[in-house]
């Protein structure tokens, strides 16, 4: 699939070199290739690119037509196109057996979700040891989060999948423990793709009232015009003032959690809304307060206006994105604000240029106290925590298609609320649902173990009950590193990410994770690689041999040294000659080896110098080629990117019977 960005200058879906070139010539692909949903920005030059189908009719139907009448694109391009898409659907028998839809089966299914929920969910940390709880010895447990008694923690976009069925957090506990009073709080307000917005994190609805004075959240108003003109067509409380508008409010494809407030689907643009009711300040003192905007927004606090930002009309718009001046922006002011209740109006005209479904609308009012806000909704979680033997929270993430995080923190003051239930309870459990790295280093310390289990799909609560209680063990590793911070990772740079005016610089080279972490000498929080289980192992007795193919032979014995079966992930490293440029280290292979206690194992990890994708080959751009490299290169056997079990040395150069091997042990 071609996407929306330029690469080296060329848009992807008219890159030769890419779609040409490289996907077809070098790497043999024979399929056929299609744009992203509108991403295609021209006619001839990416049919002649290699571009073989549009996704959206934006630049072909008739214009493809006329360009192949006029003779400005031959014929036999569009014939090859035909043909490209064609090839796969013949030889995949599609043609001659048409497939045919059955009964879905949904036992079978479920079992293979729960397996892989499973088996990749990864315990980043494990102290007493808390897990696995005792199933016995529980009589209450506190499951806190907003999405913990659904499955809306989930990748979203064109990804989202409606399942046939599905089991919450909450569901699959109490399920797993009949016995016990399993109660559930959801500790923070509802996610959204609000979350995706920069600026400073959202004011809650436990600090805000509505007009009237009952409840949290604010009275909000929506006009279908631009001119807050007539009666609004939609009036109805909201907890925050936050919106998104575009891709996420299509039907299946958002992520948002049960209870987020989105546009209706007829809503047209440019419209006009407003957001009335009370800030509840809890302490005096100067707030700080952002808006987050895409068109035109103003704040009034207490009868003055603190932030206007004019319109965005008139703008130039993309016919698929908007231009740059449809940028959401971000403006900030402070004010110092007595203890009590203030008078909060913002109002919001999304006028600038979009393009429905991709994005048209936008706006977060943020804040920054002079002290942290104990909102209703944490206060309760916290006590229900006080109260129980043990305390689960369920952390989660937005992340979808179409925008990324802003930075890694945990939305909706989940941070906060992991705090507030560790401090009242000290058996707290969190369980993260997410697509990649979240902000540690505020809570990570205050809670004994912490589950990685990512978006875990339609038997996420059955599968995270038997991992809690042991019913399964932990196997799952990190496929990425987390870092410490922001600032700690090789793209810390703004030009890297997010990027600075429209461009982002991929300058890291073959640094790329943990290979990045290892050359700039950062440390990361968790290492690629890492993951913990209820049991402990044992590296010894490293030989390193090459087969008469000439296939390197890593082989080592691996014991289960705990008291608890378990499974392994036993990784192998090399570190490249110094004149071969390469990372520190690189991942070479690795063997999954499930140990009953006391149980060892001979495991053998192969690396051939000849694979394609190897780690052994490195690119010499003078003679356009893969070289095998050659001289003494340094093998290393271990759990994760930063733990070395065994280590030797092999030459590369040695061209019969065993490579030379010197083995130390870091056991």
């Amino acid at each position: 699939m071609g996407s929306y960005n330029r690469v080296n200058g060329s848009y992807a879906c008219e890159s030769r070199q890419l779609l040409t070139d490289i996907l077809r010539g070098e790497l043999g692909f024979q399929g056929f290739v299609m744009s992203d949903y509108l991403a295609n920005r021209s006619t001839v030059a990416s049919a002649e690119a290699g571009l073989d189908w549009e996704l959206g009719e934006r630049m072909w139907g008739e214009r493809l037509l006329a360009a192949v009448r006029s003779g400005e694109l031959a014929l036999g391009v569009v014939d090859e196109m035909v043909r490209r898409i064609l090839r796969p659907a013949v030889a995949l028998g599609m043609v001659d057996r048409p497939v045919a839809f059955g009964a879905i089966p949904v036992e079978r299914h479920g079992a293979a979700a729960r397996e892989l929920a499973e088996q990749g969910a990864v315990l980043l940390k494990n102290d007493g040891p808390l897990l696995p709880l005792d199933a016995q010895a529980i009589r209450s447990l506190a499951v806190i989060g907003v999405d913990a008694a659904s499955v809306a923690a989930a990748g979203g976009g064109s990804s989202l999948v409606r399942p046939t069925y599905a089991v919450s957090v909450v569901e699959g506990l109490r399920r797993a423990l009949p016995h016990a009073a399993v109660a559930h709080a959801p500790g923070c307000d509802p996610l959204g793709p609000g979350a995706l917005l920069p600026g400073l994190p959202a004011v809650p609805s436990g600090a805000l009232a509505p007009e009237g004075g009952e409840g949290c959240g604010l009275s909000a108003a929506y006009w279908p015009s631009p001119s807050f003109a007539g009666e609004p067509s939609l009036a109805r409380r909201e907890p925050r003032a936050e919106l998104v508008r575009g891709l996420f409010d299509i039907p299946g494809f958002s992520a948002a959690s049960q209870g987020a407030a989105s546009l209706p689907m007829d809503m047209p643009a440019p419209f006009s809304a407003r957001w009335r009711g009370t800030l509840r300040a809890h302490v005096a003192g100067e707030y700080t307060f952002s808006l987050t905007c895409l068109g035109s927004g103003r704040l009034t606090v207490g009868g003055a206006t603190l932030i206007e930002l004019p319109s965005q009309a008139g703008g130039e718009a993309d016919p698929a994105f908007g231009g740059a001046s449809a940028a959401a922006r971000v403006a900030s002011a402070s004010i110092a604000l007595a203890q009590g209740e203030h008078p909060l109006l913002v109002e919001y005209v999304a006028d600038a240029p979009g393009f429905w479904p991709l994005r048209d609308a936008a706006l977060r009012l943020g804040w920054q106290p002079p002290a942290e806000l104990a909102t209703p909704a944490i206060r309760e979680a916290a006590e229900l925590a006080r109260s129980a033997d043990v305390a689960v929270v369920v952390a989660r993430t937005f992340e979808s298609e179409e925008m990324d995080r802003p930075n890694l923190d945990l939305p909706n003051d989940q941070a906060q609320l992991i705090r507030a239930v560790a401090a009242a309870n000290p058996r707290t459990v969190v369980v993260l649902m997410s697509g990649g790295p979240v902000e540690m280093a505020s809570w990570a310390d205050h809670t004994p173990a912490i589950l990685q289990a990512w978006y875990a799909g339609q038997e996420q609560g059955a599968a995270v009950a038997r991992l809690l209680l042991g019913d399964a063990a932990p196997a799952g590793r990190l496929p990425i590193s987390f870092p410490r911070s922001m600032t700690e990772s090789p793209v810390a740079a703004p030009e890297q990410y997010p990027g600075v005016g429209g461009a982002v610089h991929y300058r890291e080279g073959l640094g790329v994770g943990y290979r990045g972490y290892d050359a700039q000498g950062i440390e990361p929080r968790y290492p690629f690689g890492y993951g913990l289980t209820y049991t402990s192992f044992a590296y010894r007795d490293l030989e390193l041999a090459t087969d008469a193919e000439g296939v390197i032979q890593v082989r080592f014995t691996l014991a289960n040294t705990g008291q608890r079966a378990g499974t392994e992930v036993a990784q192998v490293y090399l570190g490249l000659p110094e004149d071969a440029a390469a990372p520190p280290r690189q991942l070479a292979g690795w063997a999954r080896v499930a140990l009953a206690p006391g149980e060892q194992r001979r495991v053998a990890v192969a690396i051939d110098p000849r694979a394609p994708d190897g780690p052994l080959r490195t690119w010499d751009a003078q003679a356009s080629a893969w070289r095998v490299v050659a001289g003494a290169c340094r093998v290393y056997v271990g759990q994760h990117a930063r733990h070395t079990a065994l280590a030797g040395t092999l030459d590369l150069s040695y061209n019969g019977g065993d490579p030379i091997s010197e083995e130390t042990s870091r056991q």
